[in-house]
């Protein structure tokens, strides 16, 4: 039985599991964590996959491995390849003022054209122009910029500070997608040096199934992929299937045959790990306002979906608009969230349970409309992350979606997409693993939730 390992470099830790490379069923896992922050010392990425790698059995009977990461990151190394400064994580918002001057320059049409999407403060040219403008000095010493998953595969294979071979950073083109200086042509190399002011090495992008290189012990290295695209991988998506996410963030990503050109930036034209495209849109607000309001009702999260349950749809008028940490879609870095529609007769603790899922949900809603607007077809919608468990989550997601909901049953499905990747390269080209599902609800949709939703959300984004 030859073994394969995938690896989740996510924003708050680091998954790697061990699997049978022809069925893809876990044999071993392990688990570390990350610091917190939007801005975060690579080294702490390296130390955590070293011990997840550790606890998950080591790499001694693994024939392949790939790595998938959080998007965006920006990893800025010097000509000896040592990091510059602490990478700026997707969710750092301080780069929204050098997305507005980019787009200024260039025009949303033409970003669009030429990458497929808008840039937001999440991307990792958007930082770069942030850091020429902040840090200039630190941006006159860039020689090389890398994403988290790159600078990881390159760490692994016995690169970096002390052996710095520059050349040897690789990519894929899903997490190129993610950088605002990629397109179906390659890097454009005229929009990354209006970002960083001058020219850099960036990573060589490899094909789906094309080995990065092997490890000492002979072990195949796969491209890697963006988080996204490998959690896609991992639940084996196809056209027509819709993933919402619901983790740190909330997002909702469909596999498209033709890319996507959204000229409004509500979708990011992505890349997906396969040689699809993977149209997507991000909030910022997701499991962490179940967080929030389950806190303050002083409740689990089962118990917060059963209290939802109790009350009927649209929560009796009231509206939670969950922007808490600003927002990525819409585009409002300063938002702040709003609870709307409270009478004595609706201030109740199931109106409020209930207005909490259907906010969040009613966002990723809005985006899937975005994603369809662009032509993608939706068939199904696979419901994930740690939120979709809870039942009273899902029962409302078919009442918010237009579409039949399918909860795959729970599992790190970035980590195992690295892993359907590293088995691929094995075998020369794309593997079928069955994915198994906890629950179906068909398709119950309530009109009323959207619309109460999008009324309170469009006055509060012209606030």
């Amino acid at each position: 039985m030859a073994l394969v390992m995938g690896v989740d470099s996510s924003t708050q830790s680091c998954k790697v599991v061990v699997v049978d490379a022809e069925t893809g069923k876990l044999v071993r896992e392990g688990r570390a964590s990350h610091p917190a922050g939007t801005s975060v010392d690579p080294e702490a990425w390296w130390k955590a996959l070293q011990d997840a790698i550790a606890q998950a059995g080591g790499l001694d009977d693994v024939a392949a491995v790939s790595i998938a990461g959080q998007q965006h990151g920006m990893v800025v190394l010097d000509a000896e390849g040592a990091v510059i400064r602490d990478a700026l994580l997707w969710n750092d918002t301080r780069s929204a003022q050098a997305a507005r001057d980019l787009i200024d320059e260039v025009g949303a049409e033409a970003f669009a054209e030429r990458t497929g999407a808008v840039p937001v403060a999440s991307f990792t040219g958007t930082k770069l122009r942030w850091l020429r403008d902040a840090e200039p000095e630190n941006a006159a010493r860039v020689a090389a910029v890398a994403l988290p998953h790159d600078w990881l595969t390159w760490r692994l294979r016995g690169v970096g500070p002390g052996n710095a071979v520059l050349e040897e950073l690789v990519t894929d083109r899903s997490d190129a997608s993610g950088t605002a200086y990629w397109g179906a042509d390659g890097y454009d190399l005229d929009l990354f040096r209006r970002a960083l002011g001058h020219d850099a090495l960036l990573p060589r992008v490899l094909g789906p199934w094309e080995s990065a290189g092997t490890l000492t012990g002979g072990a195949l290295v796969g491209p890697g992929a963006g988080d996204n695209a490998g959690a896609a991988l991992g639940l084996g998506a196809g056209p027509g299937d819709v993933v919402v996410s619901l983790g740190t963030s909330g997002t909702v990503f469909a596999v498209a045959e033709a890319p996507t050109r959204d000229t409004t930036g509500a979708v990011a034209g992505f890349a997906d790990a396969t040689g699809r495209f993977l149209p997507l849109v991000a909030t910022l607000n997701a499991a962490r306002v179940l967080d929030a309001i389950a806190g303050l009702l002083g409740v689990t999260h089962e118990e917060l979906g059963a209290l939802a349950l109790q009350a009927e749809p649209g929560a009796g008028g009231v509206v939670l608009v969950p922007w808490f940490e600003g927002e990525r879609t819409p585009n409002l870095p300063n938002a702040k969230a709003s609870l709307n529609g409270l009478t004595l007769a609706s201030t109740n603790r199931p109106n409020l349970a209930r207005a909490a899922i259907e906010g969040m949900l009613s966002g990723l809603a809005a985006g899937l409309e975005a994603i369809q607007a662009q032509g993608v077809e939706v068939r199904r919608i696979l419901l994930v992350g740690g939120a979709a468990a809870n039942a009273g989550v899902a029962r409302i997601a078919a009442e918010v979606f237009d579409a039949d909901i399918v909860v795959p049953a729970a599992g790190e499905y970035v980590a195992l997409g690295a892993a359907r990747q590293a088995a691929g390269v094995l075998a020369g080209g794309p593997i079928e693993w069955t994915v198994a599902t906890t629950r179906a609800v068909e398709s119950n949709h309530r009109e009323l939730i959207r619309r109460n939703y999008e009324s309170i959300a469009a006055l509060r984004a012209r606030e």
